[in-house]
């Protein structure tokens, strides 16, 4: 079918469980700025290239950058191939929902519990960073682990609250958060440009050396258990580039969700993919000595400071501080979201209270408090660890691979069987794109064999072993025919139903 100029309805029940219908109890209030600002705020850029910077210059040297328009052309096309999803599934829960309805929902209750693993860390992992290591470059002061943990906590329990309170003012500190967070990267990449050329300190032999990084070897894939040092680069874009799909997270507070959220996901990547890139080339020209910027803590900003001066320099690390703090309040929305779908759906510890939407404040309150405790839970884990940042990191990377590649192989499957949608259609691109991403996850997955990912293994692992202790619980007292889901339908159908539900319901003498 093919939309008229009619707008559809603000409100799209979604088959539910057992009952027909879930009750849409989230306000559908989500515009298409908000939503591309959801997908753009947790991808940040400026978080992802702030936080992993030098560590791209010690395992690949400042040749490393090359590896991101390879990231961004790879997670494009997955972030398109989950856009044809979202368009067709447009329901919270995202990877969850889509699994169980093209798999099982054995299948997406493990995608679902994976999901919730990597939200809960990785709001702690960026949050990490303003502690770790943009406060005490703002303050001049050398940061330890309490310091470190007490900062993080006090950011937590702010997003918690935010959420909490209103879903509306959140989307609100989000756009200002991301409108910032554009001007200010765009505005960075010209005054770098600009003053570096008439300074005479911008070097374009940077953006092709290695460092002190030896080239024996240095384009090898590696070892068994040992990536290359090029291979090592693709880490930048892998960790930055991630968490486009949260936008799906809120297809039913977001207006016309088949065609807002599907968009707003691709967009991200392509914005963040663009503006990303500029940056690293004008930041890695600039660069005086990569050996020892490598060993500073923040050398964007030591190489901000170089080149337009203490004031600016100081500036940007506002603006990180206020871009990380946006990511980490998406991302506690995200996990919120995700929670209460599988707590609707009577499937997450402790859903009887977690289902529920306050009538005050209209967030799903209960959600938040757990979402918001479970990652300070794990912030006390990793706070007296000498590498908490990167195992958290490294975590927050490997886990979104494995959700993508999931969902990923499963669209390949069931793509013949997904309802027909209007709104969004990747036509005689599909195989193209599908062969893109296919290749992309299947190399991004293999640079985690590094020993160096060991640590972060094991989280996912434990987090694996708790969730199918639950699932097992599930399984045994409700058996399979208990988590049933509902069947796929088309969204286009959806509309069409609830329009002609309303105009019955209008021709009915009151």
């Amino acid at each position: 079918m093919t939309h008229s100029s009619t707008p559809p309805p603000e409100r799209i029940p979604s088959k539910g469980v057992s009952q027909g219908t879930y009750t849409d109890t989230l306000e559908r209030s989500t515009g298409r700025f908000a939503s591309f600002a959801v997908a753009f705020a947790f991808v940040s850029i400026a978080t992802g290239i702030f936080t992993t910077y030098g560590s791209v210059l010690k395992s690949s040297g400042p040749l490393g950058i090359w590896t991101w328009p390879i990231v961004i052309v790879g997670q494009l096309a997955v972030a398109l191939l989950l856009g044809a999803l979202a368009a067709r599934i447009p329901v919270t829960g995202y990877a969850y929902q889509w699994v169980s309805r093209l798999a099982n929902p054995i299948l997406g209750w493990i995608t679902g519990w994976i999901s919730f693993t990597f939200l809960a860390i990785v709001a702690v992992a960026v949050d990490y960073t303003v502690a770790a290591t943009v406060v005490p470059a703002l303050f001049d002061f050398t940061g330890t682990a309490l310091t470190s943990f007490l900062i993080t906590a006090a950011i937590l329990l702010l997003q918690g609250l935010l959420v909490a309170v209103s879903t509306k003012w959140t989307e609100r500190v989000n756009n200002f958060a991301v409108s910032a967070e554009l001007i200010g990267m765009v505005a960075l990449v010209v005054l770098l440009f600009i003053v570096g050329v008439f300074t005479h300190k911008l070097s374009a032999g940077n953006l092709f050396s290695r460092g002190d990084i030896p080239a024996e070897g240095y384009w090898n894939f590696g070892t068994a258990t040992a990536a290359g040092p090029w291979m090592l680069g693709f880490l930048l874009g892998a960790f930055t580039i991630v968490g486009f799909e949260s936008a799906a997270n809120l297809a039913e507070e977001t207006k016309r969700p088949e065609v807002v959220v599907p968009r707003a996901m691709w967009q991200a990547v392509l914005a963040s993919g663009v503006l990303g890139f500029l940056f690293l080339l004008v930041v890695t020209a600039a660069v005086n000595d990569p050996t020892a910027l490598a060993e500073s803590g923040t050398p964007i900003a030591d190489v901000i400071r170089d080149i337009l001066g203490s004031f600016v320099g100081t500036a940007l690390l506002i603006l990180v501080a206020i871009a990380i703090f946006a990511c980490g309040l998406v991302i506690v929305m995200s996990g919120v979201r995700l929670t209460w779908a599988m707590s609707r759906d009577q499937r997450f510890p402790g859903w009887q209270a977690l289902h529920k939407v306050s009538p005050r404040t209209k967030t799903p309150l209960n959600a938040t408090i757990a979402m918001t405790t479970i990652s300070a839970v794990i912030l006390g884990v990793f706070s007296t660890s000498t590498d908490a940042l990167f195992i958290l990191f490294s975590a927050a990377t490997l886990l979104p691979a494995v959700i993508y590649a999931i969902t990923v192989a499963l669209y390949i499957a069931k793509r013949r069987q997904l309802p027909q949608s209007a709104a969004f259609s990747l036509g005689r691109w599909e195989i193209p794109i599908i062969v893109v991403a296919v290749a992309w996850l299947v190399f991004a997955l293999s640079l985690f064999r590094d020993a160096s990912f060991r640590q972060p293994w094991l989280y996912v692992l434990v987090m694996v072993a708790i969730g199918a202790v639950y699932l097992g619980y599930l399984l045994i007292t409700r058996g399979r025919d208990g988590l049933k889901m509902p069947e796929l339908r088309s969204i286009d159908t959806e509309l069409d139903q609830v329009s002609g539900a309303r105009g019955v319901a209008e021709d009915v003498p009151q």
